[in-house]
Formats: structure tokens, C-alpha cells, sequence
């Protein structure tokens, strides 16, 4: 074996080396976290220094490992192959010469260090940090180059984008934590449910206008009073009794403190009026809870594209979403499914479609309707009465019950489809096929809701 040869199996030898020792870097780099590396540095660990700075850019300090991990497997291979060319001699060196590299570098590289990292990961990170730290020193302008380049040459991604960790990618992490006991299952819960809050919109969340409480421009002072004891809300809007429109919020504590300084029932009391906070009705529900903090407001009124005003929304149904259902003394707490004696769900027509299909297991249409209630207007075409019913796939809703124009209950029960596929109700099925269009929300009245003309009555709503 000559010099040059020696040294070749030695590079080769050394290259493997360097390649186990940064697939180990890497794997054990990006299972650990800032917080988990200044807790180690904090208990004097050693090499915990290093790993705390490296962890200040995680992006960066993975995209050096994994620079530097491609060339020394590039020249590994290279260098493998040189040797065997030199010493063998014959046209198929070089294709054996790669196949052991890859054997080689697959498990002593790849499998071997990697499972090591996984399974003493704070150690491997804290023993390798301060070589990775004095490579990627040495490295980083070229990795910064290379990185920069391949990003512009990512179609549909900026410069600036961070393509490391994904929604996705968290959501299967918490997951995983779930199913080998790290959280609990309301944990895993209420972390999704903080994802889904950016994905929501005010209008899935508010409660509609025909459930909203309100009291009249032109009550007295007594009945107000009266609403807010009953009722148990420290805010309610405020109609004017001409023109069906909005004037104002009036708070439960300004009512007190009026009627504390000594003001009679009967005195005018629209300087207790308040303006109302108005949100579109397409609001992110997530820039929504930001702005009503900034803005130091617990409650809101939504309004249509029109300007009409569609529903309210509270700090309360905000969290509501992340934490469930907060009931007070005050809730008389309905459940929104309910099982039925003939085996099926017995629903409040208020029930969000798509919590119908996770109960079901089943795809229903949700990017016109709300809730199972709009579901069956909009199927059918038409305000349904008692009795009436839509087959959408293998599910039956049946309008249980009506309260004016408005679905209040749902009874909701599998059918078994006939052979073309209609359902053992042809006509209900034809139905389903073709939704109509969706009933204008502001258009429809019911309970507390103004209709041709009328102010709005007062009326219960759920919080």
C-alpha cells in the first residue's frame, strides 16, 4: 500500500467518524429545546454553555450540522472510491467502492449514532455542543449562502420563511406526547383547540341575534333592572324602538351607581348609554381576543357585511373555545346532544355541524351552514315544519322541533341507503342534493328577534 493510499483509508476512516458524530449532533440538536438547555447550564452541566448558545438559532445551527454532514459523506465516498480504483484496478471498483460507502455510512453514520442521541439525548447534545459550536463558526457564511440560495429557489416560499417546524408537525408531536403519557388528553385538547382559534371566525363562535338578550331604548330604568336580575348578564345592548337599530350598551354596574347617587326609576338614562364595540362577522376569533384586551372590552357586537348586526361575542365564548363550556351559578346548562330512546342523538339545532360529523364519523357539509339547524334550512330550501327531514349520505335530520322560523331541535339517525343509492326517502335525498341557497342570517326572526318593524322582545340566551 502505498502513501497516498494510506492516507486515503485513513481520510476515509476519520471521515466516517466526523459523519457518526454529526448525525448524532444533529439528531440530538433538534430534541432539545432553549428552556431544557439553560435549565442544564444552570445545574452546571458540562458543555451546557455551548449547547445554550447553539440553541439561541436552532434554524441555523441545524443547517451547518446538516452542511457539514453532506460534504464529509461526499468525501468519504470520493475518497472510498479513489482507493479502490488505485488498488483494484478495474472497471467495477468504483461501483463497489460506492456500495460500501452507503452500507458504510448508513449504519455507522446514520443508524448507530442517531439511535444513541434518541436515547441519551441532553448528554449527546451537551458532549457534542462545543465541537458543533467551533464548526459552525468555521462554516456558517457558507451555510448561510447555500441556505439563502435554496430558499430563493423554493417555489412560493419568501426569503425569510422558516420551513423547519410545520402546524402539522406540532399537532403530531402533541399527539405523541398524548399517547405515551407525557400530557393528559385535555391537555392535548385544549393545545389544539388554541391552534383551531386562528382557523375560527366570529361567526362561528357569537351568540345569534334571536338568542341575545336586550332591553329598549324606551324601558324605564326598573325594567332594565329587571332584565339584568333575570337575566344575570352585567351587559346588555341597547335597541331604539324606532328604526330596529342599536344604540348602545348599558352595563349593570353604571345602572347601580346611577340608582345609588339617588336617581329615581323614571328619569331619562341615556348617559348610562355606552358605545357599542362593532366586529365583522369574518373576524379571526383569535385577532379578535388581542384586540378586545387592547382595547379593554368584554363584549362586542357583530355585524354583517350590510352594517345589520348579526349576533354578540364575549371574552367568555372566546376562552370557551380553548377551555369548553365555563358554566357559572347563573347557567341553567342544556346539553347540546342528547340520546334518544330509538337509539339515535337528539341535537339543539344550534350544534356546529362539524362537532355533528366528529360525533358521527361522517363528512357533512359545513362551508355554508354553521350549525345543524342552517344545515336543514339550507337543504331543504325552506323553513321546515315538525317532522320534516333531509338525508344527506347515511344520516337522517329531522326537524323535532320548530320555534317560529327556527329550527330548535334535531333528531339524528343513520338510514341504510337502497341500491341507487337515495336512501329509503328518495325525495328527501333529492333534496339534499340540491342545497339551496342560504337563508339570509339577518333576515330571520324568532324569539327577541325585531321582524317587520317590531323592536326586539326580550329573551333568554345561552352564555
Amino acid at each position: 500500500m502505498t502513501a497516498t493510499q494510506a492516507w486515503a483509508l485513513a481520510g476515509v476512516v476519520v471521515g466516517v467518524g466526523l459523519a457518526a458524530l454529526l448525525g448524532a449532533a444533529q439528531t440530538a440538536l433538534s430534541k432539545t429545546t432553549l428552556p431544557r438547555a439553560q435549565a442544564l447550564a444552570e445545574q452546571g452541566q458540562r458543555g451546557a454553555s455551548a449547547l445554550v448558545a447553539l440553541m439561541r438559532d436552532p434554524a441555523r445551527t441545524l443547517n451547518i450540522v446538516a452542511l457539514l454532514a453532506v460534504v464529509v459523506q461526499v468525501v468519504v465516498v470520493v475518497l472510498l472510491t479513489v482507493l479502490a480504483l488505485t488498488v483494484l484496478a478495474q472497471p467495477w471498483a468504483a461501483v463497489a467502492a460506492a456500495a460500501a460507502a452507503s452500507v458504510v455510512l448508513f449504519t455507522g453514520a446514520e443508524v448507530a449514532p442517531r439511535t444513541l442521541a434518541v436515547a441519551s439525548t441532553e448528554r449527546v447534545a451537551c458532549a457534542l455542543a462545543p465541537l458543533v459550536r467551533r464548526l459552525a463558526a468555521l462554516a456558517a457564511p457558507f451555510a448561510a449562502v447555500l441556505v439563502s440560495v435554496g430558499r430563493r429557489l423554493s417555489p412560493g416560499r419568501q426569503a425569510s420563511a422558516s420551513p423547519y417546524v410545520t402546524e402539522d408537525e406540532l399537532r403530531a408531536m402533541i399527539d405523541a406526547a398524548e399517547s405515551e403519557d407525557v400530557i393528559e388528553p385535555a391537555e392535548r385538547e385544549m393545545i389544539h383547540s388554541i391552534f383551531e382559534l386562528g382557523d375560527t371566525v366570529v361567526r362561528e363562535i357569537m351568540v345569534p341575534r334571536p338568542d341575545m338578550v336586550t332591553v329598549g331604548a324606551d324601558a324605564t330604568l326598573d325594567e332594565v333592572l329587571e332584565v339584568i336580575i333575570r337575566a344575570g348578564y352585567s351587559r346588555l345592548p341597547v335597541w331604539s324602538p324606532e328604526r330596529d337599530r342599536l344604540v348602545g350598551v348599558v352595563y349593570a354596574k353604571d345602572v347601580l351607581m346611577w340608582l345609588r347617587d339617588g336617581h329615581v326609576a323614571g328619569e331619562p338614562w341615556d348617559d348610562l348609554l355606552r358605545a357599542p364595540y362593532l366586529v365583522p362577522e369574518l373576524k379571526r376569533v383569535d385577532d379578535l381576543l388581542r384586540e378586545l384586551q387592547a382595547e379593554k372590552v368584554h363584549l362586542a357586537i357583530v355585524v354583517d357585511e350590510y352594517g345589520a348586526t348579526v349576533g354578540i361575542v364575549t371574552i367568555e365564548d372566546i376562552l370557551e373555545e380553548i377551555v369548553g363550556e365555563i358554566v357559572d351559578e347563573y347557567d341553567s346548562e342544556q346539553p347540546l346532544v342528547e340520546q334518544s330512546d330509538d337509539e339515535g342523538l337528539r341535537v339543539d339545532a344550534r350544534l356546529p355541524v362539524d362537532e355533528l360529523a366528529a360525533l358521527l364519523s361522517c363528512e357533512l357539509p359545513d362551508d355554508e351552514w354553521d350549525t345543524v339547524g342552517g344545515l336543514i334550512v339550507g337543504l331543504l330550501g325552506h323553513v321546515p315544519t315538525a317532522g320534516e327531514h333531509v338525508d344527506v349520505d347515511d344520516v337522517r335530520l329531522t326537524a323535532e322541533s320548530v320555534e317560529g322560523r327556527r329550527v330548535a331541535k334535531v333528531r339524528v339517525e343513520r338510514v341504510i341507503p337502497s341500491e341507487d343509492g337515495a336512501g329509503d326517502d328518495p325525495d328527501a335525498a333529492a333534496s339534499a342534493a340540491e342545497p339551496a341557497e342560504r337563508p339570509d342570517r339577518t333576515g330571520a326572526a324568532g324569539p327577541g328577534v325585531a321582524g317587520d318593524g317590531e323592536r326586539p322582545e326580550v329573551t333568554d340566551q345561552p352564555r
